[in-house]
């Protein structure tokens, strides 16, 4: 990518020659990521399913800083090894085990992408005066195109996003505040633990989902970034944005029910104005949805690549190969939107609950494996080598990962299944807090006492690596 908008790397490793940027970049990318019409829907999900304004905004408070500081841990990682997230899981798994995780990482991109398309494709079908169908496939290659140009476009996107949504929304809240009785609102609390912990789910889901990509955005950083500034920019940009828009989503599905229910894009649209006001809301709609569904192809095509290339010993990819696992994220994606467009807020809040379910367990691996074992050290080279220290399957590690959904399901309450523990909490789903301790604890365990894998203190940096052959200066 060296002097050139369009990204040339993939899954190998960025040499120091070519890192730029600040750590301040990741505060912007994920605030625009996250000011925008799906976060508004999660937070409306704690209302449409029960819970008053003032605990579900707590709730939801408490599961963006707690998922946010786990997600920010991950993006600490990407200055230190120059690496794509999921790659490093490699070091936990195996060079092939990977794959196991990196399965339902790419369910998870499909997902987002069809979920985040169905809300701008409508917005895009205003704008174009076609229909959803048309705005959904419209949508979805603007999103490939931008995802195939990669990294700088990718946070270029998140600076200018940042700034019109966060100006959008300041006037949104301003025309809400102006209808709405806020004491009234504020002033019938009530708390329910089932539906303050499901706040907390919903927007602990949120968060925890970016953990597998979030380091592919801060790989290029020098690596004398600081972690720490890292891990702070990353959970503001993320926790503020995501905080932000679900209070919106709380207020609105508070105030206007089956209104917004019934339309989320037009309500929202309409709360701004009509004629050419209404046009720049429905823009605002479609530049969120890119930011994010950007990061969502970006990070699925980095998944798939990372899954093959296990098996195949591959180190580097060429942009047809690279335009080809974008434009398999894109239909795949496409084709699930177009299916589930008419079923989306149902069906919305078991996606996001799921996913917790499957992701938490990888995240408290990573995250153990990372700080307190490794302690931030990996062969990098061995990372492709599946007859190297990592081995093809690390069997202890996804041993743990499967106690860790098992411990889960107990815990866990959705429409198609609840765990037996879930009545005698009073229908609280606690099952995330239960992915993320009881793995941590086991893999601790298990990691502490075979360390045959950890390299010397001197492995973890890593060598500049062959250059692409289409990148030669």
């Amino acid at each position: 990518m060296a002097g050139g908008i369009v990204e040339l790397r993939s899954i190998d490793v960025v040499p120091d020659e070519e890192r730029h940027g600040t750590a301040f970049s990741q505060f912007t990318l994920w605030l625009g990521a996250n000011l925008q019409i799906t976060a508004v829907v999660t937070g409306a999900l704690a209302v449409v399913f029960g819970g008053d304004v003032v605990w579900s905004i707590v709730g939801l408070l408490l599961g963006n800083l707690l998922g946010g500081a786990v997600m920010a841990l991950h993006s600490a990682q990407g200055p230190k090894l120059g690496l794509p997230q999921m790659i490093q899981s490699r070091a936990q798994f195996g060079v092939r085990g990977a794959v196991v995780p990196l399965l339902l990482v790419v369910l998870m991109y499909v997902g987002f992408f069809a979920s985040g398309s169905v809300l701008a494709g409508q917005a895009v079908g205003e704008l174009t005066h076609t229909d959803d169908t048309t705005g959904i496939v419209v949508f979805a290659v603007v999103t490939a195109v931008t995802a195939a140009v990669g990294y700088k476009v990718i946070h270029a996107l998140g600076r200018v996003a940042s700034v019109i949504c966060a100006l959008a929304f300041v006037y949104l809240g301003i025309r809400l505040l102006d209808r709405v009785d806020v004491g009234a609102l504020f002033g019938d609390a009530r708390f329910d633990l089932p539906m303050f912990l499901l706040a907390m789910s919903l927007s602990a889901s949120w968060q925890l989902a970016f953990g597998p990509y979030v380091a592919d955005y801060s790989r290029y950083l020098p690596r004398t970034t600081s972690a720490r500034a890292t891990f702070w920019w990353t959970l503001a940009g993320s926790a503020l944005g995501s905080q932000w828009s679900m209070t919106f989503g709380v207020l609105v599905a508070a105030t206007a029910g089956e209104k917004f229910l019934a339309s989320q894009v037009g309500y929202v649209v309409a709360l701004g104005g009509t004629g050419l006001v209404a046009s720049f809301f429905y823009f605002v709609i479609a530049l969120g949805k890119l930011t994010i569904n950007v990061l969502n192809t970006y990070g699925g095509f980095m998944s798939m690549v990372t899954s093959v290339s296990g098996f195949r010993g591959q180190r580097v990819l060429s942009r047809a190969g690279r335009a080809a696992y974008i434009g398999l994220i894109m239909v795949a994606g496409t084709a699930v939107a177009l299916l589930g467009k008419d079923s989306f807020l149902s069906s919305f809040k078991d996606f996001l609950l799921f996913l917790l379910t499957f992701f938490t367990p990888w995240s408290a691996i990573n995250l153990v494996d990372y700080y307190l074992i490794s302690k931030e050290r990996y062969d990098i080279p061995a990372l492709s080598d599946p007859n190297g220290r990592y081995g093809a399957w690390r069997w202890d590690a996804l041993g743990v990962y499967a106690a860790g959904l098992l411990a889960q399901l107990p815990f866990l309450a959705t429409s198609f299944y609840t765990g037996p523990f879930v009545a005698p909490l009073g229908g609280a789903d606690v099952s995330w807090i239960v992915g993320l301790a009881v793995p941590a604890l086991l893999y601790w365990l298990v990691a502490r006492r075979n360390t045959a894998h950890l390299p010397e203190p001197t492995a973890h940096e890593p060598a500049p690596g062959p250059r692409p052959a289409h990148q030669e200066r």
